[in-house]
This record gives structure tokens, C-alpha cells and sequence, in this order.
């Protein structure tokens, strides 16, 4: 027994396995990690076939995907569970203050790189599973586990799976995951919107070599410079990205969100606070609340040139480079949105400095409005809607609170993908907490919320199968 779960005989311990799974550094990014990858594999693939379902590795260019079914009478409902077995990298490691990939559980959490994202609450579906098919081996409902191994990296291999494998996934119901946010452990989240991506990588070049500043310094252009010139001039004084068409797509905020959001009851001192910070800087006429859910966004991720090291070195610096992502919303298109930022950044480019611009991966933004809400489609799939009351009535029962349904500022590309492929919606229950440091050093997850998390996916899946 661990940590005050009761388990019924056969059934596997979950924070235990969870541990086992962690210990594998599945970091999809860094071709040195390929152990770490093929061991979580092996782990997820050892551990479906033990509760019963078929399994299989699909192949792809870069990091396979893990398939596990349960099938059974066509009229059955059918659910995709998705999730993914990789995770960030861990650096910085010094600002650990346990080992990575070595968990520990304190003071009521799990301690780990891939504890939150997504591990954890991937493992919260898979209990829920073992536990429904443990108590009951006839369960009318068919289960597909589809976990991949590139989400870190924008799911390359993911889309062309879909499109091949269209004709046998479509005929699912829905898709259920749990790789999205809630604002505390009382208050859990379903996600009914993801902001979309585009990014992209930027060269500025100057001249041939890195020049001595005092005999060259003053008579060419300063890539370095000129960088900062340009990625200044693509944001105004109040915040809005100035280049031209990039906020052609977005859709206005329903009230029922708005509402939703008040629900919530943030306050930004408190996040303030929470980030370290004295001032907010979202567009002007929004809040930080509405700007991180409902607005696109124009972010810097990284930007460096010329000399990094202790001391001085008074140089020119040859080149210069910056690393930019665009959130997106709405109706928004990551091909065109990116193109135009591209275009924005070459236009502006001064004379003596060369530029190139890389686009990365893109995704497009998704949204599903519940049942119940004004705008909720009235062809909406029964399952789906029986699925997402199903779900509020079990966070309302095992976290004494009903769910806000609220879209995110974060983006899970692959689900917008499914819903153009397949043509599901998904059900996104937000398991893991501000608090949890997704992709930064001391990942945790509150296992208080894992246990509960166990027992919604578990009422969610037993109701499907019941109506």
C-alpha cells in the first residue's frame, strides 16, 4: 500500500509504477537519451499487456509510438486516451534538489522530470483502466491508449500516423487526456481550448568574422544590434505585436467564458507574486487572465551573439540570433501567421546585415464548447456531451468543487490535428498545478491530486459504459 491507497487484489500500486515509469529519462529532444526513451516504452508496453490489452509499437521517423487497445462489440463507446512518454530535458541540474530522473516522494508530492508532464496524469488514466477492468472484466467499453513519444518536440511523426491509421481511430467517440493545467488542488480545470503555435528560429549576419570593436566598432552595423532592433519593433508600447494581418483570425470572448474566468476569482497581485514580479504587461484593455487564455501572443524565447563568457571581450560580434513563438487563437492558421512574421522581420532587416529565417514545428488552436453552454453545437456526438457531464459530476463529487471550463494558453498541437483527422473532441481534465514546474527544475505533482484524478477517470469511463 502507498500513501493511503487502498488496492484491490491484482491491481498494480500506481504511485509505484509511476516511479518506475520516471526513472526512465525519456527526454525525446537529445539523441542521448535513447535508453531512457526505449526503456519507458518497454515499461508502458510490459504494463498494458499485463492488464490484458494488445499492444503494439508503431515505428515511426523518430521515436515510436506506444498503441494499447481493449476491444470488444462495435456498439461498445469507444475512447482514445492520449498521452505522451516523453519528457523536457532537465538542465539546469544544479537547480535540483533531488536527481532527475531518481523520484522521491516529501511532503505529500512526487519529485521528478515528466512527474506532471505527463507521467503523472497520464498515470491517473491507465489506474483508472486497470482498476475498471480488475472490478469488472466485461466492461462494456472499448479503450485505446495512444501515447507517443514526441509531444516535447512539436509530435512530428504524430499526424502522419493519424492519416494512416484515419479509418480505424475515427470510428471512436472521444478522446480523453490529462496534459493540461488547474489553478490548485480544489479547483480542477476542463480545458476546452488550446492556443495554437508557430515557431521559428532567426539568423542576423554581419560581417565575415568577429571584429575588433575599437578598429572596427562604429563603422559597420552591429548584428547584435540590429537584432534587438528589430525584435523591438515587433510589439508596440502597449504590447500589441505590430505586424500587419497577425491578429486577422481571432474570435471574440463568449460571455459564458468570461464568466467562467470570474469564477476562477484570480487576483493578479497574487500572481504577480507568484512570478517574482512588480508589473503585469498584457495588452492594454485586457487582463492578465484574459491576455494568457484568450489573446495571441508574440514571444521572445531566446536571444543571443558575440561574446557569453566571464569578463569582457570588446568585440563586433559576427552573427546574432533570437528564438521566437507565436501563441494563436480563434481561427488563426500557424502557416500564415509565421509567414508574416517572417516577412515582418526581413522587411525591417538594416542594410549591412544579412538574415535568415527558420520555421519550426506549427499547430493549429483548438476550442469545443460543452454541452450546455451558449453556442454548444446542437450536432454535437451524445457520447461526447454525456462524456463531459459525466465529468463535471465526478470533479464536483471527489474535489467537493465543480469544474471551471476555461481554455488555456498553452498549446497541445496534436489535438487540433485529431479533431481535423478524426473528427473527435477530446475532454481535457487538468491534472497538474501551477506549482508543479512543468519544464523547469524540482518537477513535481501533487499526489493528493493523482489519487483523486484516478478516481474522476474511473466514474468518467464506468458512466460512458454505462449509458
Amino acid at each position: 500500500m502507498a500513501d493511503g491507497l487502498v488496492l484491490i487484489a491484482g491491481m498494480f500500486d500506481p504511485i509505484e509504477k509511476l516511479k518506475e515509469h520516471l526513472r526512465h529519462a525519456s527526454v525525446s529532444t537529445d539523441s542521448d537519451f535513447k535508453e531512457g526513451m526505449a526503456g519507458s516504452r518497454s515499461f508502458l508496453s510490459t504494463l498494458f499487456s499485463e492488464m490484458g490489452l494488445s499492444v503494439e509499437i508503431v515505428d515511426t521517423d523518430l521515436h515510436p509510438i506506444v498503441l494499447a487497445k481493449r476491444e470488444g462489440d462495435s456498439a461498445w463507446p469507444h475512447v482514445i486516451v492520449y498521452g505522451h512518454y516523453d519528457v523536457q530535458p532537465a538542465d539546469p541540474l544544479g537547480l535540483w534538489e533531488t536527481k532527475p530522473f531518481e523520484p522521491e516522494v516529501r511532503d505529500g508530492r512526487i519529485y521528478a522530470r515528466g512527474a506532471a508532464d505527463n507521467k503523472g496524469p497520464q498515470m491517473a488514466h491507465i489506474a483508472a483502466v486497470s482498476e475498471l477492468l480488475d472490478e469488472n472484466p466485461d466492461l462494456p467499453l472499448r479503450i485505446t491508449f495512444l501515447i507517443e513519444g514526441e509531444e516535447e518536440i512539436g509530435s512530428p511523426s504524430l499526424l502522419p500516423f493519424l492519416e494512416s491509421r484515419r479509418e480505424e481511430l475515427a470510428e471512436a467517440d472521444l478522446v480523453l487526456l490529462s496534459d493540461t493545467v488547474s489553478p490548485s488542488a480544489d479547483q480542477l480545470v476542463v480545458t476546452v481550448g488550446l492556443r495554437g503555435i508557430a515557431v521559428m528560429d532567426v539568423e542576423f549576419e554581419g560581417p565575415n568574422s568577429d571584429l575588433h570593436s575599437g578598429l572596427h566598432g562604429g563603422a559597420v552595423y552591429n548584428p547584435v544590434q540590429a537584432l534587438c532592433e528589430v525584435c523591438a519593433s515587433l510589439h508596440d508600447a502597449d504590447n500589441r505585436v505590430t505586424v500587419p494581418g497577425f491578429y486577422e483570425g481571432v474570435t471574440e470572448v463568449e460571455d459564458w467564458e468570461r464568466e467562467e474566468l470570474d469564477r476562477l476569482g484570480s487576483d493578479e497581485g497574487s500572481y504577480r507574486q507568484f512570478l517574482g514580479l512588480d508589473h503585469l504587461h498584457s495588452l492594454k484593455g485586457y487582463t492578465s487572465f484574459e491576455a494568457i487564455r484568450y489573446l495571441p501572443t508574440l514571444e521572445f524565447n531566446g536571444i543571443g551573439g558575440g561574446y557569453q563568457g566571464e569578463g569582457s571581450k570588446t568585440i563586433v560580434p559576427a552573427k546574432a540570433m533570437a528564438k521566437i513563438s507565436c501563441r494563436l487563437v480563434g481561427n488563426q492558421d500557424p502557416k500564415i501567421v509565421g509567414e508574416r512574421v517572417k516577412q515582418a522581420i526581413l522587411e525591417r532587416v538594416p542594410k549591412g546585415i544579412t538574415a535568415r529565417v527558420t520555421m519550426g514545428h506549427q499547430g493549429a488552436p483548438y476550442m469545443v464548447v460543452p454541452p450546455g453552454k451558449p453556442n454548444s453545437p446542437a450536432d454535437a456526438p451524445q457520447r461526447l456531451n454525456d462524456a463531459f457531464r459525466a465529468t463535471e459530476r465526478a470533479i464536483t463529487e471527489e474535489f467537493d468543487k465543480p469544474p471551471l471550463f476555461l481554455r488555456e494558453g498553452g498549446s497541445i498541437p496534436i489535438i487540433a490535428d485529431i479533431k481535423r483527422t478524426l473528427g473527435l473532441d477530446s475532454v481535457m481534465i487538468g491534472l497538474f498545478l501551477p506549482e508543479d514546474n512543468l519544464h523547469a527544475p524540482n518537477e513535481s505533482m501533487d499526489l493528493d491530486v493523482l489519487k483523486k484524478g484516478i478516481r474522476v477517470s474511473k466514474r468518467v469511463l464506468n458512466s460512458l459504459a454505462s449509458e
